[in-house]
């Protein structure tokens, strides 16, 4: 059963008892509500012209620093309240040792700027129920309960200020496992003899007025997780505080579709570019909050793709670091945004501003706009340095690199244009070129042939290009490594028919040798079924491998299964069809077609 968002009652009425039943069954893509108001807030444009901001998730989980009682914890640090089942008494023993005396919000700010990051998120209060700062709703925060004895947002909000940082809070208005009437704590307090409305009067909503009041102007405040209200409540409780700073953005999780711009669930990008503004958020390493054996970071140029893909959709990225219990951001956190802000301080003109691109993701990489120019992020250098931009109706009047405004040699032939690339290092994140053009160019095309090219070592097809028969269906996929390390996957599911297809169209651009392998994910159930590949005017036949059942909870693994070698005898459009030869289970959850030429 599903809450009800559309009952019509005042903030005040407290939910009744069905109501309470709805909320335990709210999945996690419920409560990462991704829905954002039809109004554009008026102080929206800095936010869409910012495409990068740093999360910061801190608080009394840092110390414990993913360790609990000589147990390791893994996946999402700030959760260990939950994961370990800490009693409240316990939980709150554990600030009386908090003391970060090596915080420094100048350094912390500073990091931001080289980075190039323009916007600055912070947890207030987590799902944990602490507050980082001076808080005179509840002793329960980092002056009143700790050692430390200081309020360490009023520092960084001064800090960010100085730099010209947007800063804003993250604040968890509904799950709070501290308070006897706060949403999800079930090992201390009874779900069913909880009085959300309760909560929310006597703590959330004082709190964030605090928040809103003490620390100057805020670009955002970051909502999670939503739940305990209905839809008029919940517009109750944003005309409430959107009095007090009606510039600030609220995040889509405040619930009901009354953000200010969406955020999509964990670590997730949509498929294809997204119109109005939205937000992608990542870890930097496997967790939010600080684990202290948690180290898998990301490099810089996984960060700089990472971005550049974002913003090729016309999102922004909002790439967490997890301070340790003493205030020092990870070494490698700080390391390696500095070098992203490396790159930005030579690329950004092709990341910030921009909106996305209108050339559909290529074998060489993505493309982000700006009007009368496309940004071509070459992520992958062809071989013979000859970059194919298909299909481009504008009329193109130069191409340059970024960094110098060197003048490259093109030619357009029909709608292709063909760019003799300068020699540069292969292996770099990424390098961009611009194209200048007059004209109107159609929009993104999803029916637009994807690229195959012997110039490249992989030929990727998603199964967001797929065009579909029947059962099948586009789903994402969301599953986890870890606790809460959530993980999203494109996938075409639902073919368990002869009736049921998939069929992708490729466009080959030189002949050859290729062989061709499908990605995907199998079910023992699903498991040593008959498929049937059909392409170049050949079938290819097939029996699934096995991989695992799908369980949200555990990874998903996917199985690269080559199908066929085949020769295209010439440059073409060639049209890929796979469909099960029985009627049954579900053939496969299909990722990916890879398309790869012989060497």
């Amino acid at each position: 059963m599903k809450l009800n968002y559309f009952r019509k009652t005042i903030l005040s009425i407290a939910l009744s008892s069905s109501a309470v039943a709805a909320v335990h069954a709210q999945t996690m893509d419920e409560m990462w509500d991704s829905r954002s108001s039809d109004k554009e807030h008026a102080n929206i444009q800095w936010f869409k012209d910012a495409k990068f901001g740093m999360f910061i998730h801190w608080g009394l989980y840092a110390k414990l620093a993913g360790e609990w009682k000589g147990k390791r914890y893994y996946g999402s640090g700030e959760w260990i309240m939950n994961q370990a089942r800490i009693p409240v008494a316990e939980y709150k023993g554990v600030a009386q040792t908090f003391n970060p005396v090596k915080f420094n919000a100048e350094d912390w700010a500073q990091l931001a700027k080289d980075a190039g990051i323009k916007y600055m998120v912070i947890t207030a209060k987590h799902h944990d129920g602490f507050a980082m700062y001076d808080s005179k709703v509840s002793d329960f925060d980092i002056v009143d309960a700790t050692p430390y004895k200081k309020d360490p947002m009023k520092a960084l909000a001064a800090a960010n200020a100085k730099r010209g940082v947007h800063f804003g809070f993250y604040y968890s208005q509904f799950q709070d496992w501290y308070e006897p009437n706060g949403g999800r704590n079930t090992w201390d307090f009874e779900e069913s003899k909880k009085d959300y409305q309760k909560y929310y009067k006597e703590k959330a909503i004082p709190q964030l007025k605090e928040l809103l009041t003490n620390y100057g102007p805020l670009g955002i405040v970051w909502f999670d997780t939503p739940g305990g209200m209905t839809k008029a409540q919940t517009q109750a409780f944003v005309d409430e505080l959107r009095v007090l700073q009606p510039k600030s953005l609220f995040s889509s999780r405040v619930g009901q579709g009354l953000g200010d711009y969406k955020d999509f669930g964990d670590s997730e990008v949509p498929a294809t570019p997204i119109k109005g503004p939205w937000e992608s958020i990542y870890t930097h390493n496997d967790s939010w909050g600080y684990i202290k054996h948690d180290m898998n970071f990301k490099t810089p140029a996984e960060i700089i793709r990472l971005l550049a893909n974002v913003a090729s959709k016309g999102g922004n990225l909002m790439l967490n670091v997890g301070p340790d219990g003493e205030g020092n951001i990870p070494e490698y956190s700080a390391k390696f945004l500095r070098e992203t802000g490396k790159w930005l301080n030579k690329y950004g003109e092709s990341i910030y501003s921009s909106t996305y691109g209108l050339i559909p993701a290529q074998p060489w990489g993505v493309s982000t706009s700006k009007p009368g120019k496309q940004y071509l992020h070459v992520l992958y250098r062809p071989e013979n340095g000859k970059l194919l931009v298909p299909g481009f109706k504008g009329k193109v009047s130069k191409v340059y690199t970024l960094t110098n405004q060197k003048n490259l040699v093109w030619k357009k032939t029909g709608d292709d244009v063909w760019i003799e690339l300068p020699e540069f290092d292969k292996d770099a994140a990424n390098t961009v070129f611009v194209m200048e053009y007059l004209g109107k160019v159609a929009d993104y095309d999803l029916s637009v042939p994807v690229t195959v090219s012997s110039q490249f070592k992989e030929n990727q097809v998603e199964a967001t290009f797929a065009k579909l028969k029947g059962n099948a269906k586009i789903n994402s996929l969301t599953y986890s490594h870890y606790y809460g390390d959530w993980k999203h996957t494109i996938c075409v599911t639902g073919m368990k028919d002869r009736t049921d297809e998939a069929e992708f169209s490729v466009r080959v651009t030189e002949p050859g040798d290729f062989k061709i392998t499908l990605e995907y994910s199998c079910s023992p159930e699903s498991a040593k079924q008959e498929g049937s590949m059909n392409v170049n005017n050949q079938e290819f036949l097939f029996r699934t491998l096995r991989t695992s059942e799908f369980d949200n909870k555990a990874p998903l693994p996917f199985i690269k299964h080559t199908i066929a070698t085949t020769t295209f005898a010439k440059a073409g459009v060639y049209q890929i069809n796979i469909k099960p030869l029985q009627n049954g289970v579900e053939l496969f959850k299909l990722k990916s077609v890879h398309i790869d030429p012989v060497k």
